[in-house]
């Protein structure tokens, strides 16, 4: 029985719980709403969690505090979708509380961190809306809170825990009737149950397949480049030179004893230490004032091979020299997947396009990454689907030196609409009021196809149907592509509209849309129709009226 909890212990359960949603990824993501072939949430959840298993394996100390801070940087950088970006505050939470800790915790201490979980997360959200994943969060919490002072094992205390959280769970269709309508529970708050279930199998001893993070050696670049540097002040590198190099060759009396003992020697004199391999091979990396003695130390066990030393001060002068000399003051970012809808991006002067929406939310830390490399000092980041805006949200505070707006485009239609407004010449501030309020100006619709039998909005809908949505609710349904289409845009057409615009999709022919458009231009012809190639996945049309 487990009545502490140390910090070995609790790296092991960030570890199994990982695993756990891994296992379990396919079924969370069955649990969308919408009967349609974009439920990700199990593969965002997975994908946070599997960022704060990386970063953890990079973690040198095993103490609490360093455990911690690397479980919740690494769940932040890889936060995808809405419910990633949850786990990585509910990560958060839990760590401000146990990196606090010295060598054990208990339950009383572990339903704490659980509290503050549950508050950052809620605090994440501008909007909380119950029958969530935060519902489940705060129930498991205050029950953990309640019951710890009496159940002092942690296999107890997680035992009810969990079966708390299954009610929870349960309780979510009646909390947000959309779920009720579709028949299904919380698909985020089940990914979160799955996770709390693996931390219970850490300490149970329940066998699970051992989590492996690989790092990839190429032939090239076995190190990457310095890029991380641009932009960074002179004065923020405490360490001048990037000292890289192979240790081959090793001598007979080097141990896998010796090569600890050079990563902890290689710490003292620098950082971004990389200290790894076996009695065969030993590759290291790290950033030092004295690099000579980096050098030295690595022959006492053996020969260097590849050695490159770079001076991280003169490459940061001369890029930053060329920076400051190309940089403007506003840039854009779009997120969007199709090769046909990137390049209307691209031609209405949108600087990056990241490759993402349905069924592949970027991370918090991409979007991040994306705008650093806009040389601008402000950045307008349309994401353009609802489950993205609460990642480019966190990615504000993962970048420095520049400020990002986030134009909260649910569509890409919306995203076109917001990039026509940009004008060079008016003031950042002046430019996100008038983007925001072209979004009100078009009215979107997407359509697909079912994939499950489900009613949903008055509609039985069955299994292959085609269906027609707005960023709300099914409007149309049949067998038919252009019969769902014109049903759908006679659901949503207006008086006011002048324009339909069609996006055709990866598995629509160009002489189908076009055909489709004609149909259209007849039954409104007080509309202007035009059609685009999209290329996105998913779904064969996206419908903009304006």
């Amino acid at each position: 029985m487990h009545k502490t909890i140390n910090s070995t212990e609790f790296r092991k359960m960030i570890l199994v719980g990982a695993k756990q949603l891994e296992l379990n990824r396919a079924k969370v993501d069955a649990l969308n709403v919408f009967p349609v072939p974009d439920g990700d949430t199990g593969t965002n959840m997975s994908l946070t969690m599997q960022s704060a298993v990386k970063e953890l394996a990079l973690c040198q100390n095993n103490g609490f505090a360093e455990i911690c801070n690397c479980v919740s940087k690494g769940a932040l950088k890889g936060a995808r979708g809405n419910s990633g970006v949850i786990t990585s505050q509910i990560l958060k939470g839990i760590c401000n509380v146990l990196g606090k800790a010295e060598k054990e915790v208990d339950t009383k201490t572990f339903a704490k961190a659980m509290e503050q979980g549950t508050k950052v997360a809620y605090g994440a959200v501008s909007v909380p809306k119950e029958g969530t994943i935060l519902t489940v969060i705060r129930m498991m919490s205050e029950y953990a809170v309640k019951i710890a002072s009496k159940k002092k094992n942690f296999e107890d205390f997680f035992k009810e825990v969990l079966a708390e959280g299954d009610k929870a769970l349960a309780l979510t269709p009646e909390l947000l009737p959309v779920l009720k309508k579709a028949g299904v529970v919380d698909s985020g708050g089940m990914g979160l149950l799955t996770i709390f279930k693996g931390f219970n199998a850490a300490l149970t001893g329940e066998e699970v397949a051992e989590t492996v993070v690989e790092i990839n050696e190429g032939d090239e670049s076995e190190f990457g480049d310095n890029s991380a540097i641009i932009g960074m002040e002179l004065g923020e590198i405490q360490y001048a030179y990037c000292t890289e190099f192979f240790i081959i060759n090793l001598k007979k009396s080097t141990t896998l004893s010796a090569i600890d003992r050079l990563r902890e020697k290689l710490m003292g004199i620098g950082d971004s230490v990389i200290c790894i391999g076996d009695l065969e091979l030993v590759k290291v990396h790290v950033h030092t004032n004295q690099p000579g003695k980096a050098l030295t130390y690595a022959l006492e066990l053996g020969e260097l091979d590849r050695p490159k030393i770079e001076n991280m001060l003169e490459q940061n002068r001369q890029l930053k020299a060329k920076m400051d000399a190309e940089k403007k003051e506003m840039g854009m970012l779009a997120i969007c997947t199709g090769a046909g809808l990137s390049e209307i991006f691209k031609e209405l002067f949108v600087d990056r396009i990241i490759e993402g929406g349905q069924t592949m939310n970027p991370s918090a830390s991409d979007i991040a990454s994306a705008a650093q490399k806009i040389n601008a000092e402000h950045i307008f980041v349309f994401p353009n689907n609802k489950n993205i805006i609460l990642a480019a949200e966190q990615a504000k505070s993962l970048i420095e030196n520049k400020t990002i707006h986030v134009i909260p485009t649910k569509n890409v239609p919306q995203g076109f609409a917001a990039a026509l407004e940009f004008n060079p010449e008016v003031s950042a501030e002046e430019n996100k009021t008038n983007m925001i309020h072209a979004l009100d100006n078009v009215k979107v619709g997407q359509v697909t196809y079912a994939v499950r039998n489900t009613s949903l909005n008055g509609f039985s809908i069955k299994e292959g149907d085609i269906i027609g949505l707005d960023d709300k609710k099914v409007l149309a349904k049949s067998n038919s592509l252009e019969e769902t289409v014109t049903k759908l845009i006679g659901r949503m057409k207006e008086d006011f509209h002048q324009v339909i615009t069609l996006y055709y999709g990866e598995d629509v022919k160009e002489e189908e849309a076009e055909a489709l458009a004609e149909t259209l231009a007849e039954k409104y012809p007080d509309c202007d129709v035009d059609f685009h190639n999209g290329g996105q996945a998913v779904y064969y049309y996206i419908l903009a009226l304006e």
